[in-house]
């Protein structure tokens, strides 16, 4: 890693972790935030990206009318040698490719991470230095899943090349998607000339925009005119090129082939930097962490107290909304139960008041909807012990406190 990344990477790490719920704020630990996914892109020229964090699509793009044909292997994605990532758009067709309008006539490439890395919330940044050229339509963006625009999408940096001095980011989502999505633009100097950082900050229902760590635009719920907002899950990354399509129009007589998408590292951190949702450990009864139980996601799943490790599981973002989540869903008093001895769950994040959590200066965390203490059941520390709602008595189970 270069000096310069080091230093950039360094300050990101350093941001310190809060959890915020309601009016009451908690010291989370780790001070520091935790680096999830790193790519500085080190490696010797010529060489193909980390297959285990990222793989390349192929085919072509007939949903947004892209001339592109987007390819495996380095012809058109390796590293140089200097610590980057070229991704080159070229005017050819060496393996007889056909596209949506007959023979393709350009390759390029786009990179994801489904199935090797995704995230909900945290502090996702790229630096690069983008082509140029009408025609020409780079990316950095995320997708929540495949059934799109329901899993949702966000747009970190896009550029079309008639815009050289413009780039955008959006949100799609049911409701609001392809030429309906939700975004701003951020207007600064030719983004082909140089390098320059590209990065959101997402929290639970909150995601701010920025570029050379300028803010320029943030989304909330309330922006959706009504519409769901479907950010509080994992999303995974892509990077690409596109050439041709609706929004950037094709290539013409002025556009130089090739052209390329040089990506300088990135990085993704658990924590967001701009104070819309902190993320860390919550420790109890005997210094246990409160643990998703086997890190599984699915609905209904037990959240209990065990040995911390550091995992996801043992992650745990707040945000202004009252709501305290991990791994893409929320912390949930099971049936919206108000009586002693409901169990406290894993569930997809509804806005109830089964969702909604306050720390008392007692280092209490009340459900406000039962005015019930979150407890670990029979005042055990041994791992693997349930949690529970029950009525706040001062004991050492239903104090919650970080390092």
């Amino acid at each position: 890693m270069s000096t310069s990344k080091k230093n950039r990477w360094a300050a990101l790490l350093a941001a310190s972790a809060l959890l915020v719920l309601g009016q009451q704020a908690l010291t989370m630990a780790p001070a520091e935030a935790a680096a999830t996914f790193t790519d500085d892109f080190n490696g010797p020229a010529g060489a193909a990206v980390d297959g285990s964090k990222w793989q390349l699509e192929t085919g072509d793009n007939v949903n947004n009318h892209e001339r592109q044909y987007y390819t495996s292997g380095t012809n058109n994605a390796q590293l140089d040698g200097q610590g980057h990532l070229v991704v080159t758009a070229k005017k050819e067709n060496p393996g007889n490719y056909n596209c949506w309008y007959g023979r393709c006539e350009y390759t390029s490439a786009r990179l994801n991470t489904a199935g090797r890395f995704s995230q909900a919330y945290g502090h996702f940044e790229t630096r690069m230095k983008l082509p140029r050229g009408r025609g020409m339509w780079p990316a950095f963006w995320m997708l929540g899943g495949g059934n799109w625009p329901t899993d949702g999408e966000i747009d970190i940096m896009e550029n079309v090349g008639f815009e050289p001095n413009t780039v955008h980011g959006t949100i799609h989502g049911p409701g609001y998607s392809g030429a309906g999505g939700i975004g701003a633009a951020y207007n600064g100097p030719n983004f082909s000339d140089d390098f320059h950082t590209y990065a959101v900050d997402w929290a639970p229902n909150q995601i701010k925009w920025y570029v050379d760590g300028n803010l320029y635009q943030t989304r909330t719920p309330s922006d959706l005119n009504g519409n769901r907002w479907v950010y509080d899950h994992n999303f995974f990354l892509i990077l690409n090129l596109a050439v041709g399509g609706y929004w950037p129009g094709d290539p013409n007589s002025s556009t130089q082939f090739p052209q390329q998408l040089v990506v300088d590292y990135v990085h993704v951190t658990n924590t967001s930097s701009s104070g819309g949702g902190r993320t860390g450990t919550i420790t109890g009864i005997g210094g246990k962490c409160v643990d998703v139980a086997g890190a599984n996601t699915a609905n209904g799943t037990p959240i209990q107290i065990t040995d911390c490790n550091g995992n996801a599981a043992q992650s745990w973002t707040a945000g202004t909304d009252g709501t305290i989540r991990a791994l893409g869903k929320c912390m949930d008093v099971s049936g919206a139960g108000t009586a002693d001895g409901t169990p406290v769950q894993l569930y997809d994040c509804n806005g109830t008041g089964a969702q909604q959590w306050v720390v008392t200066g007692a280092k209490d965390i009340v459900n406000p909807n039962a005015n019930k203490c979150l407890d670990a059941t029979g005042n055990s520390s041994a791992n693997g012990t349930r949690l529970q709602i029950w009525t706040c008595g001062g004991g050492a189970n239903q104090k919650w406190t970080t390092p």
